[in-house]
């Protein structure tokens, strides 16, 4: 018989692959991987933010996501660097800030390795709560925003003439990858959290036969990748963030070997 602990990891898991996966199409066909990758980095100074001032670390970390994903953009249309340097910049600069917040906060003792790596085998029911609510918050806005989401990664020039609101757009979608990266830190952690977006969708997009297909496809290779890791934890005794990755990462290999038809591309 599965263990509880063992079981709130598989569905805290399966609920974050769920609504990482069609996130992370989007990801891929914006060529967004390194902005969402900053973001992530930027995460752990928002769980200090959300320390300091005694909110939940998942509303801090949302909350500095969106605000340096603002920064990004107002530092962007300078042009003072490119745009590549500029996200090195911010990225790796918040993840030193991060690291040295919490090391000033007098009196409070932090688990980093649980904050870089994840700890998924220490999900409670709150956690899945949690895990659950932003799942369908985030699904319900892809599928209503879907067309205008994809018009808008197709031909961001076209979707303005067509008279769709651009901006808010950027805006949404930048949001909500905040917070599929504040509940996938509790996964794989901070360090590994854009591999939930990417990988599962990298081998959905040689497989779909649509951008909608490849959105489920992705889905549904994320659920195999935490079923598979958590599996490879249990029985061998491995981490479970990084089994996850690594299952995921198999299963790309494995799609390698599949001829693609890469029309799950927009």
């Amino acid at each position: 018989m599965i263990e509880d602990f063992m079981l709130r990891a598989v569905l805290g898991g399966l609920g974050v692959a769920g609504v990482a996966g069609p996130l992370g199409c989007f990801v891929i066909w914006r060529r967004m991987v390194y902005f969402g990758a900053a973001l992530a980095h930027s995460a752990l100074l928002g769980v200090a933010l959300g320390l300091a001032l005694g909110v939940p670390a998942d509303l801090g970390i949302a909350v500095l996501c969106l605000g340096m994903a603002l920064g990004f953009l107002a530092l962007d249309r300078g042009q003072l660097v490119a745009s590549d340097t500029l996200l090195g910049i911010l990225a790796h600069a918040s993840l030193a800030l991060g690291l040295l917040a919490l090391a000033l906060m007098e009196g409070l003792r932090v688990d980093l390795m649980s904050y870089l790596f994840g700890d998924i085998l220490a999900l409670d029911v709150a956690d899945l709560a949690v895990i659950y609510v932003l799942m369908v918050l985030v699904l319900g806005l892809l599928v209503i925003f879907w067309r205008p989401l994809l018009s808008v990664t197709v031909d961001e020039d076209l979707a303005r003439v067509e008279g769709l609101a651009t901006g808010p757009m950027k805006l949404m979608f930048t949001l909500l990858m905040a917070v599929v990266i504040a509940i996938g830190m509790k996964v794989v952690g901070i360090l590994m959290v854009i591999s939930l977006l990417i990988i599962p969708a990298a081998t959905a997009r040689r497989l779909a036969a649509s951008p909608e297909g490849m959105a489920m496809g992705a889905a549904a290779c994320g659920a195999c990748s935490v079923v598979m890791g958590l599996a490879g934890s249990y029985f061998w005794d491995l981490p479970s963030g990084a089994a996850i990755v690594a299952a995921a990462a198999v299963l790309f290999l494995c799609s390698l070997a599949v001829p693609g038809r890469k029309t799950g591309d927009v």
